[in-house]
């Protein structure tokens, strides 16, 4: 296909999903000849191999109308040097920074990738933040149907779900990732360690279930979940942040995700592409992806997680079906091909 017009990628702190997704669309862009930059704070500059022209432009993780309006210029003078730039920004932060940067002629497509979460004024104040994105951008997309739906009654004019398909992963050693997780039943959680994934869920769940879990992942609660491990002797292991994730969902019995909102998550695709049998939580747009091929439970219900999790390690012809399920399912899942022909459709929109 010819290259179109050049694209800006505008994204704020990322230290995973958002960033690896923008990093598969600048390869894919430019391998086609697009004029792909990248403007993003430093540290997620530092963090992901982007291979294209970049300029720090530190967009912070809150409303701070000294740094946004600091963060505004940066990014003025980054697309003023663009002639005929589409500008696409992947967050809400990033897209507010771009909506308060950008003159009214220059194309503005925004992917949303997180719900705003929470209650009380903070909500408030990301609701209102969330309304000036959508009103001013020319195309939203929202990695879930409830933030598709949420954007349409803010105002956005397009409308349409993005499609995040998570990175291949090889295929893993079952002996390797035994190594890590012992012996025995076991269920996998791969997230990281924040307030979204829904951990002291997982915890509860672990602890009426009676069935090991082993978490991966890093962030800001590993202390606090520790100790809860520790103080209730819970059947826990927090394995940190791991580069082996194939091996350890080759090796383990069942996948779990406790998360209190999810878009498309990364973890739950890469279960069921390794015919992993899958409970998690019906939160955001894991049962668009999931499909009828996990066990769903309600949001924050321990109880119900725990006895998912307990029937399907107790019963190996269940995990056979349902691992038969998660395979067919992931056929049916979108590629980096289905994201391209996406970008290349909304931004063709976008220009006009």
């Amino acid at each position: 296909m010819a290259a179109t017009g050049p694209v800006l990628f505008v994204l704020g702190s990322s230290a995973g999903g958002v960033g690896r997704h923008v990093a598969a669309l600048c390869r894919r862009l430019r391998a086609e000849g697009v004029d792909v930059r990248v403007a993003a704070p430093a540290d997620t500059l530092r963090r992901f191999a982007f291979g294209v022209p970049a300029t720090p432009v530190e967009i912070g993780p809150t409303v701070d109308p000294v740094r946004d309006l600091g963060a505004a210029r940066a990014l003025r003078r980054a697309a003023a040097a663009v002639p005929g730039v589409l500008v696409h920004a992947h967050g809400v932060r990033a897209g507010f920074v771009a909506a308060l940067a950008l003159p009214r002629r220059t194309p503005l497509v925004v992917t949303l990738h997180n719900a705003v979460l929470g209650r009380g004024a903070r909500a408030r104040l990301g609701l209102a933040v969330l309304a000036r994105v959508c009103r001013r951008a020319d195309v939203v997309l929202g990695v879930s149907g409830d933030l598709v739906a949420q954007a349409h009654r803010l105002g956005a004019g397009v409308v349409d779900r993005a499609l995040v398909p998570a990175p291949a992963l090889a295929p893993g050693d079952a002996a390797r990732g035994r190594a890590v997780l012992g012996e025995g039943p076991v269920a996998l959680a791969v997230a990281r360690l924040a307030p979204q994934k829904g951990l002291g869920t997982l915890l509860e769940a672990a602890g009426r279930s009676g069935v090991r879990v082993a978490v991966a992942g890093d962030g800001p609660l590993h202390d606090e979940l520790a100790a809860r491990v520790r103080a209730g002797d819970l059947p826990v292991q927090l394995l940190g942040r791991r580069d082996d994730v194939a091996d350890l969902l080759a090796a383990t019995d069942v996948a779990l995700s406790a998360s209190v909102w999810e878009g498309q998550p990364v973890f739950v695709q890469e279960a069921l592409r390794a015919g992993v049998p899958l409970v998690a939580t019906d939160a955001g747009g894991t049962r668009e992806v999931t499909g009828d091929a996990a066990l769903l439970v309600p949001v924050g219900d321990a109880t119900a997680l725990a006895e998912a999790l307990a029937r399907l390690v107790a019963d190996p012809v269940e995990r056979g079906v349902r691992a038969e399920r998660s395979r067919q399912r992931a056929a049916q899942l979108p590629t980096e091909d289905d994201l391209l022909e996406q970008v290349r459709r909304v931004h063709a929109a976008a220009r006009g």
